[in-house]
């Protein structure tokens, strides 16, 4: 990065303070950042994993932007309620119950499918996946440094008592007219708002997952696992926590008050806490709780890409709400194609002329300097993505010059415009009825038609392509792509 570059500061969105502020790292150099896991007792959906194309875009651009990024995701295998408010089964035994298999093996299966999208989505990997499970004996030792102090035991376990911090609910707006995070009275507890930290089992239940405590045999709760794994691997305070808009409401207030708790301060643990909003489809929120829910599998499996559902987050602000549609992924796809065809264009440009070293263009670098201001303006990725555009189009500028800067972009923007290009669009629906081979083949006869200007041939092949599910691209530089029918 140049010193152009490096002087544009990078401001972020803080949910704490409801504002703007420019990104100051605590150790001078470096970025610490925490993002909240998935819960793995069932496949992520597409709503999901936007939080976690939010984190990945945040921490490719702390990387542009010069820093050490240590990136830690956590998975949830032990202590996530089906009610975030602290109430119901445990997602974990609940599921393992249904399924009647050993929670051990849930928890591997849906960690492998969530690390499958991950790897799908170009989502580089963490510095830790921090597992939950490794973590109980610190949760253990963490709670009994702020039994004493904060919280109190019930016959269900170890309470902690909101009323014992400072401004308890300050991110969640709890005691603001708008009434966001507010919890129902709970019998039982000293305030509505606490929450365990130790969840007794049962007289007479035996869990899969449990473990010996000054409290009785039980499991940590849910927001405990967040503040002892943050700590163990990044150290309070961090810089950036991540996570998506609903846990702005209760598990990231708990959190907050529990590392105010550990550390005798009013510190919240994280400098920074940034959240992405809800992916919505017409009909709500997407959730998992009416059993039925679009997976990344789902998207592949009808034949797009998925870089084309990371391009339909990019295209909205991570703070906006999206609305998924089928025609706005279709239109998404199309953009991706129109991107990937213009890196094959300026590719094959490039494989025939030699390179020349020569200062960068004026040109050129505004337009580094106008993608830079845009991640840097809270990571404002649409405008991000015009610049991109208008980068590619600018065929006055350098070839050379113009492919280093749209490498650089794809780089932060995760949509890898230079690697694998020829591959980068070729998804095969699950319901296609020719193969790839039989497509190049096709390709081939119809090209040599074209060439001795058997045009009935070539209309014959186009047309049987077409059939199949293959809609032959004439200006398309790699040739063809997959007709996609929903």
């Amino acid at each position: 990065m140049t010193d152009a570059l490096a002087s544009q500061p990078l401001m972020l969105f803080n949910s704490l303070t409801r504002q703007l502020e420019e990104f100051q790292p605590v150790h001078p150099g470096e970025a610490r950042v925490y993002s909240c896991g998935p819960t793995v007792y069932n496949y992520p959906h597409i709503g999901n994993m936007r939080a976690y194309v939010f984190a990945d875009t945040l921490g490719r651009t702390l990387s542009f932007k010069g820093y050490k990024v240590t990136h830690v995701i956590n998975i949830t295998d032990v202590g996530h309620l089906t009610d975030d408010a602290d109430a119901g089964e445990d997602k974990m035994e609940k599921m393992a119950a249904e399924k009647a298999q050993s929670i051990w093996d849930i928890a591997r299966h849906y960690t492998e499918a969530y690390w499958a999208d991950v790897k799908a989505l170009n989502i580089r990997q963490p510095a830790h996946w921090s597992i939950a499970t490794d973590y109980v004996p610190q949760m253990i030792e963490f709670a009994k440094a702020i039994a004493a102090n904060h919280c109190y035991e019930l016959d269900g376990g170890l309470y902690f008592d909101t009323s014992t911090v400072t401004d308890y609910g300050a991110l969640a707006r709890a005691k603001t007219d708008e009434g966001e995070g507010r919890i129902e009275e709970v019998e039982g507890k000293r305030h509505a708002a606490d929450f365990a930290i130790w969840r007794k089992t049962p007289t007479g239940e035996t869990r899969q997952m449990e473990w010996d405590s000054p409290w009785g045999r039980g499991a940590p709760g849910w927001h405990l696992e967040c503040s002892v794994m943050s700590e163990a691997l990044l150290g309070f305070p961090f810089d950036i926590h991540t996570g998506g808009i609903d846990h702005r409401e209760i598990h990231h207030p708990n959190e907050i008050a529990q590392n105010q708790a550990h550390s005798c301060s009013d510190a919240s643990g994280a400098r920074i806490w940034m959240h992405n909003n809800f992916l919505i489809e017409r009909s709500g929120k997407m959730s998992k709780s009416a059993g039925e829910f679009l997976r990344l599998q789902v998207l592949i499996d009808k034949g797009y890409h998925p870089l084309a559902y990371r391009l339909m987050c990019l295209q909205a602000h991570y703070r906006s709400e999206l609305e998924f549609s089928w025609e706005g992924l279709g239109a998404a796809f199309t953009r991706l194609k129109r991107l990937r065809n213009a890196a094959a264009a300026l590719e094959c440009e490039i494989e025939r002329r030699s390179r020349e070293e020569r200062t960068d263009s004026p040109e050129i670098v505004t337009l580094r300097r106008e993608f830079d201001e845009a991640m840097s303006n809270d990571l404002n990725t649409p405008q991000a993505l015009t610049v991109v555009e208008r980068t590619f189009a600018a065929k006055h500028i350098d070839m050379w010059q113009r492919s280093d800067a749209v490498a650089d972009f794809g780089d932060v923007l995760g949509l890898k415009f230079f690697h694998d290009v020829a591959g980068l669009p070729r998804v095969r629906p699950k319901s296609a009825t020719i193969t790839e081979a039989e497509i190049e083949a096709a390709l081939i006869r119809r090209k040599e038609a074209r060439a001795a200007k058997d045009f009935t041939t070539s209309d014959k092949l186009r047309d049987d392509l077409t059939a199949a599910g293959v809609e032959v691209m004439d200006g398309d530089p790699l040739g063809w792509d997959w007709r996609l029918d929903n």
